[in-house]
């Protein structure tokens, strides 16, 4: 099988630590463990014995997921290393070749990859900038057959940061029920709302369900490389098996770490320094935006320490990173890694100054193309 080249990530792990501002990532600068660990935990750490933990997550850990997904229950729950591991999972053991799929876009495409590598049909549904990056329900109603195996969403969206309407949510629940299709919800920037209001998630709402969410974007721990599928038991029980396949196991300190942080006393301190540092930057990129002599159109982003913008210049949108990184060493991420060029994904949640360095080199490189 021949995979799908995934650019985004490809240039990301090329440059993300080579540049000296990386303003390409979509979750909050990272907490440390001398922040997570009170100093009683920080000794029990010391004695934790490194060997292989629960392939599926820890009983603990499994519980503190539990909590967060009413009528769930631990064996409806697959821990994975990070979210990414969830979505490879899910596509490899859901998908046959043939298979007809609904992809919201713009969107994370490592999913959109994996289905095309695995044999599926894949067909794109746009959210519309002009409805608030919301999506036209009208043409979901069109593209859904009785072949559709899987409709895939992101919510809140990456890169928009927009929160799906309830009439979008319903109409998806219609629209799977419709063609019993699974709903496939990566909901991976729930906690990151700005208006502090969560998301609610697809869990519980339809049957045919699975949720993919981890410690990455909303709680500040990508390096933890934790993340989880929620689904009927017998479905969670079926992908099992594929996960002996690739990481076996989380590592020992990642499940550990991860119990830690989703104690409902610390997963309410987590999210609210999310929020503190999405509500403190978004300004900066906000007014960096305006700024621009008209360069820039956006709209606010709801959740996620990203923004999406259409620029006005005729210079493709990877060709423009790509003069980022080689003569401001700068890293943003091109629209067309999301099939949309002529926009830039900001990610704002990086350290105050770190944020307004990357983003008057970003400007002194828009003057030099434009004064050209």
């Amino acid at each position: 099988m021949k995979i799908e080249y995934f650019k985004m990530e490809r240039m990301q792990s090329t440059w993300e630590n080579v540049v000296e501002h990386n303003l390409s990532e979509s979750g909050v600068h990272p907490l440390s463990l001398n922040e997570l660990l009170t100093e009683e935990e920080k000794e029990i750490l010391l004695h934790i014995q490194l060997g292989y933990s629960q392939t599926n997550g820890t009983p603990e850990l499994r519980e503190e997921i539990r909590r967060l997904y009413p009528g769930s229950s631990p064996d409806s729950i697959l821990v994975t290393s990070g979210s990414s591991e969830a979505n490879f999972l899910l596509i490899w053991s859901q998908i046959e070749p043939g298979d007809e799929v609904i992809f919201s876009m713009p969107n994370y495409m490592q999913m959109w990859g994996l289905l095309r590598s695995f044999g599926a049909r894949v067909k794109p549904w746009f959210l519309r900038e002009e409805l608030g990056w919301q999506p036209d329900l009208d043409e979901l109603k069109k593209l859904v057959t009785p072949k559709t195996r899987l409709i895939i969403i992101t919510n809140p969206n990456n890169p928009t940061g927009a929160r799906l309407t309830q009439e979008a949510r319903k109409a998806i629940i219609e629209a799977a029920a419709s063609s019993g299709a699974w709903i496939i919800a990566d909901e991976v920037y729930q906690g990151a709302e700005r208006d502090g209001e969560l998301t609610p998630t697809f869990w519980g709402s339809y049957e045919r369900v699975f949720v993919v969410n981890g410690l990455s974007k909303a709680y500040g721990l990508p390096g933890v490389r934790i993340g989880w599928i929620v689904g009927p038991e017998e479905k969670v029980a079926s992908i099992w098996p594929y996960h002996d396949y690739t990481t076996i196991s989380p590592s020992t300190l990642s499940d550990w770490l991860a119990r830690i942080a989703l104690r409902p006393s610390n997963r309410e301190k987590i999210l609210k320094r999310t929020r503190a540092i999405l509500n403190h930057n978004w300004p900066i990129l906000e007014n960096w935006l305006k700024s621009q002599d008209g360069l820039f159109s956006f709209r606010p982003p709801e959740a996620g320490a990203i923004a999406f913008a259409r620029y006005h210049l005729e210079i493709n949108s990877t060709e423009l990173v790509n003069k980022l990184i080689h003569e401001k060493s700068v890293l943003i991420v091109p629209g067309d890694h999301f099939e949309m060029d002529h926009y830039l994904r900001f990610g704002y949640g990086a350290e105050e100054t770190y944020l307004k360095e990357g983003l008057e080199k970003i400007s002194s490189l828009l003057r030099e193309i434009r004064n050209f």
